[in-house]
């Protein structure tokens, strides 16, 4: 079954362009994953600091192995001292 999730997180005042290079520099390696079916990134229109990313995989193994790529902690681990929450919050979502 398809997995789908958005990922939710605000960029602190001052680092938005430093959250728009670091997910620019992820968005390619995600979809080149290949149980990737879409990861979308987009702010929110009245408020440019909030990021909002949707993302759907083949699979629970699909997912899983994104989680486990090691670009993804990369990621993370740059993104964390630039965003406001103490990481994205997950909303997970059931196909229909």
């Amino acid at each position: 079954m398809t997995r789908a999730l958005y990922a939710e997180f605000t960029a602190v005042p001052g680092a938005e362009s430093a959250v728009s290079a670091l997910v620019a520099e992820l968005t390619p390696k995600v979809l080149a994953e290949p149980g990737c079916i879409t990861f979308a990134p987009h702010t929110l229109d009245s408020n440019p600091r909030h990021w909002f990313i949707y993302e759907a995989y083949a699979d629970e193994a699909a997912f899983q192995a994104h989680i486990g790529a090691p670009y993804g902690a990369v990621f993370n681990a740059a993104l964390a001292p630039l965003i406001e929450e103490d990481g994205s919050r997950l909303t997970w979502l059931m196909p229909r």
